[in-house]
């Protein structure tokens, strides 16, 4: 029995990692459960799981314990979310939170000598360096729930690293990848929120519209495979088949396949180094017509500016990410059209003069300065 914790448990990953604890109760078993504030679904999932212990925002705490067993250790998640990941009793933290607010959780379950099944881009793409000196440290296992990371994870195990040369990470281009130019100067939320083959949330489905998505994804596979940003090739994949791929020195390309469902990954990082009798439909090669393009780094700036950024590295990544959130927001919010998004990341990273070896507490700091920085652009 693996005893794990879903951090983020009500968001599409969260759910999405559910179901399979479902399908393998007999093997796996929800210790944890920590989520924002979508209390209707939590309570759900505590009744139906059955976990020690639950974290949710403070302010929500009077309003969960209503109705629940009082055996289960309900707290906040600023304070209370170390304990639970500080648990004995649990083995692998499955990190599903959204954004920046992850990195500190990933640390913990690190610190804490937990297997972190991870998620979130955001933390390694703020702290890269830091993140993996630990688990160095720890000698703990970062498993990528990505379905290109995990691609690219299960493409390169048990190979010798020095016969690497290409690493070739797939995006399906996202909602917009054919638009013209001329339409997204006046593109519409509602229409960047329909990405045609995923569905995501809000945050990270506009991601995928600027293909920034993808651009946090170059800096996180840098960091989690150890390997140069030169080394790392972006291709169009609109059948979202081919989830990644890597290239050696004699030539040969290794791909991982498989069906358009988040489930897949997930199963393979809550199993490993196992695998265990697939909950999904096989592929069927007869019905597939796969294909690459290139990306258009004119028509998409963002992927432009986070190779740039991935090359500068230190707290250049940390800023990229910070203005890129504070930037999204405000799309959302409809206080900026589309196209400023690109314009405030790069103003704010024309601003910011890199610190080649960032601390912690240096990297905290320029979160910080960052975000304010695109805040002031917006109003």
């Amino acid at each position: 029995m693996k005893n794990i914790a879903v951090l983020g448990s009500t968001g599409s990953i969260g759910q999405n990692t559910l179901d399979i604890v479902s399908e393998f109760s007999d093997r796996l078993r929800v210790m944890g459960l920590s989520a924002y504030n979508n209390i209707g679904l939590l309570r759900s999932q505590i009744k139906k799981f059955n976990p020690e212990f639950v974290a949710i925002r403070k302010d929500n705490i009077p309003v969960l314990k209503r109705d629940l067993d009082s055996r289960v250790k309900i707290c906040d998640t600023n304070s209370g979310l170390k304990n639970m990941i500080a648990s004995k009793d649990i083995d692998l933290v499955v990190v599903a939170i959204s954004g920046s607010g992850a990195l500190e959780s990933v640390l913990e379950a690190i610190r804490q000598k937990k297997t972190v099944a991870l998620a979130n881009k955001e933390a390694l793409v703020m702290a890269g360096s830091i993140i993996m000196r630990e688990a160095r440290k720890n000698n703990t296992q970062i498993i990528p729930i990505d379905s290109e990371q995990s691609a690219i994870f299960q493409c390169l195990q048990d190979r010798n690293k020095k016969e690497l040369r290409k690493i070739y990470l797939t995006a399906s281009g996202g909602p917009l990848v054919d638009a013209s130019p001329n339409r997204l100067k006046n593109i519409s939320v509602r229409e960047v929120l329909k990405h045609p083959r995923w569905k995501m949330g809000k945050k990270v489905t506009v991601d995928s519209a600027t293909l920034m998505n993808k651009g946090l994804e170059l800096i996180e596979a840098m960091w989690l495979f150890d390997v140069s940003v030169d080394k790392i090739e972006i291709l169009i994949h609109r059948q979202a088949i081919v989830h990644s791929m890597v290239e050696f020195i004699d030539g040969s390309i290794i791909a991982q396949l498989g069906v358009t469902d988040m489930r897949l990954p997930i199963q393979y990082a809550l199993t490993y180094p196992a695998r265990w009798q697939g909950v999904l439909k096989s592929l069927d090669f007869r019905s597939l017509n796969l294909a690459f393009e290139k990306p258009d780094f004119d028509k998409f700036p963002c992927l432009k500016l986070a190779y740039q950024v991935a090359r500068a590295k230190g707290t250049a990544p940390c800023v990229l990410n910070a203005a890129n959130e504070i930037a999204v927001e405000a799309f959302l919010e409809e206080k900026i059209d589309y196209l400023d998004i690109y314009r405030i990341i790069k103003s704010v990273l024309s601003k910011h003069r890199v610190l080649k070896n960032p601390s912690l507490k240096e990297i905290i700091s320029v979160d910080k300065w960052a975000r304010e920085a695109a805040k002031k652009l917006i109003n």
